[in-house]
């Protein structure tokens, strides 16, 4: 047992704790919208059906859609949703360290989207944890020597705090492995005996165990080893408190995205938690709903009392004898309820109205519902879509992308697997930079479309009244500046070198094709000029046909 380790489990222990009414909220959420993730409070063997609650499935498909357009809208696996740009404005002038950050980014991209390293899915179930829970907790490591590796941790097993600053620099995550996961990750030798002998007996028990990932309070800068990395990792066996693993980041491993967070709280909120009496309300409506309408196709049956008649046959085509009074009334009628169907389904679309609100699914079919709009009616739309969707994803561009795309860069320096940095990149004092490229940073930039062609507009009517008002706008640069904002690839813009030489050349051919033209002219002229001299060399004096000549003396 170590003292370190008891430490550790203390210190989870407390965090743990602090956590419990957030639990108690997350398990409910997780009941009517991600009920496979319905294990925060106690343990469910693998396959168990924990649909029994869910009656109506309006929020579990409205968080599915959340996860996709989060994914399409920060992280679309099919465009490059980011760049790296140098911190100091001026470097990025400079061919040389456009080349470079060009160079890494395409490296960075091609890592993180290699078949092994498993970040597509893995992020997939980072935005259904965060639609559903409003946190997520995305682990980045490496396969030594072969690519990065990604893994979602679930929200049931981890714990955080915060700095002084707000931001998560601890994590400490109970988890289970199996004895030969065990020996897998760590060999058979360096497990503790107990792991050993349970690995040879019975290699598929599960074992508990503690990681916690933590500010390294020996951290100095300028030192080498474990000393030189800002956060310290530790493995605790919880079996007997034995620690199996110590070790060190540089950059803190884990991004944790939160959606709302209200003050002094150290976990976030998601849509399923704000909407969740509406996801409640949906359910009991639905069991409403649906014992209505078993009233209503099978209703019950109204019968005089029990001594008069026997049993009768319900079956379809069955014949019943003495089930009519002597004036043909029948002594069993069906019970008729007053029930008001449309009422009912009015209020049940409003409840789901408002959790696909929530959930802002109604949010990105703006501009679905109407294709065929023109080019500024798209940018005002998607003007508007920006807007209310940034500061719900904002925040995760700053909490969960930023730190994750900082840790790759430093797992693929330190693996050696970016070129070397341009002497005045490496002088900067401000480094590197991230530009979001996505679609969500497209539409936040929608506003600039929007008035750059109202500008373009203005400018056309203006020109009839002063056509020199043609020349007020550099029409290159906004052509330029809309397809970056309605995302276009960079790759396909020419560059101004590129466009200078296009303008010289056709500036070349339209004079040769001028020349061409007056060719024709040229050539009379000259025809012309011709026959003059000649008729002017074949005349005796010399003199012009025509001229007047002069009698001698």
């Amino acid at each position: 047992m170590s003292d370190d380790a008891n430490s550790l489990v203390d210190h989870w222990e407390l965090l743990w704790s602090q956590q419990a009414n957030f639990r108690n909220l997350w398990n409910t959420a997780a009941q009517y919208v991600m009920p496979a993730w319905d294990n925060f409070i106690g343990e469910f063997s693998e396959g168990v059906n924990r649909n029994t609650r869910i009656f109506d499935s309006t929020a579990i498909t409205a968080n599915q859609r959340f996860a996709a357009a989060m994914e399409a809208m920060l992280t679309p696996r099919s465009q490059v949703w980011h760049k790296l740009m140098a911190g100091d404005e001026e470097l990025n002038d400079s061919s040389a360290v456009q080349k470079y950050l060009d160079q890494v980014n395409k490296i960075l991209f091609a890592a993180r989207y290699h078949p092994e390293a498993n970040f597509a899915s893995q992020t997939d179930e980072c935005y259904m944890s965060l639609g559903a829970f409003g946190n997520n907790a995305l682990y980045t490591d490496e396969v030594p020597g072969k690519c990065l590796r990604y893994r979602s941790m679930p929200l049931s097993e981890v714990c955080w705090a915060l700095n002084h600053q707000g931001q998560v620099d601890t994590v400490y995550r109970k988890f289970k492995y199996s004895a030969k996961q065990a020996v897998q990750h760590w060999g058979k030798d360096a497990v503790p005996l107990g792991i050993a002998k349970m690995f040879a007996k019975s290699p598929y028990t599960e074992i508990e165990f503690l990681h916690a990932i933590r500010p390294n309070h020996e951290w100095q800068p300028d030192s080498y080893g474990d000393k030189g990395k800002r956060f310290e990792c530790w493995y605790v066996y919880l079996g007997d408190k034995s620690v199996v693993e110590r070790s060190a980041y540089r950059t803190f491993p884990v991004s944790i995205g939160r959606y709302r967070v209200a003050p002094r709280e150290h976990y976030g909120r998601g849509p399923a938690v704000d909407c969740l009496p509406d996801i409640r309300t949906a359910n009991e409506m639905v069991k409403t709903s649906l014992r209505l309408g078993q009233k209503a196709v099978d209703p019950p049956l109204l019968l005089a009392e029990e001594s008069i008649i026997q049993a009768f046959n319900q079956r379809p085509g069955a014949i019943n004898y003495g089930m009519l009074t002597g004036d043909g009334k029948p002594l069993a009628v069906p019970f008729e309820s007053k029930g008001n169907f449309e009422v009912q389904k009015e209020l049940m679309d409003d409840v789901r109205s408002t959790i696909r609100d929530t959930f802002l699914n109604t949010l990105f079919q703006i501009l679905v519902q109407n294709p065929n709009m023109t080019a500024t009616e798209a940018l005002l739309r998607a003007q508007e879509k920006g807007e209310l969707i940034a500061p719900a994803m904002g925040r995760q561009q700053s909490e969960f992308l930023g730190p994750l795309i900082h840790r790759e860069l430093q797992i693929l320096t330190d693996a050696g697997q970016l070129p070397p940095a341009p002497p005045e990149l490496l002088r900067s004092p401000r480094g590197m930079r991230i530009e979001y490229t996505s679609p969500l940073a497209r539409a936040l930039r929608a506003e600039e479309g929007t008035s750059i062609m109202n500008t373009v507009q203005d400018m056309a009517q203006l020109a009839n009244l002063d056509p020199t008002v043609k020349f007020l706008m550099d029409f290159h640069e906004a052509a330029r500046e809309m397809a970056l904002i309605r995302g276009c690839p960079a790759k396909l813009l020419r560059t101004e070198g590129e466009v200078n030489q296009l303008l010289e050349h056709a500036a070349q051919q339209a004079q040769e094709q001028q020349m061409v033209q007056q060719a024709p002219q040229v050539a009379i002229g000259a025809k012309n000029l011709a026959q003059a001299a000649q008729l002017a060399s074949s005349s005796p004096t010399g003199a012009s046909p025509g001229a007047p000549t002069v009698a001698a003396a």
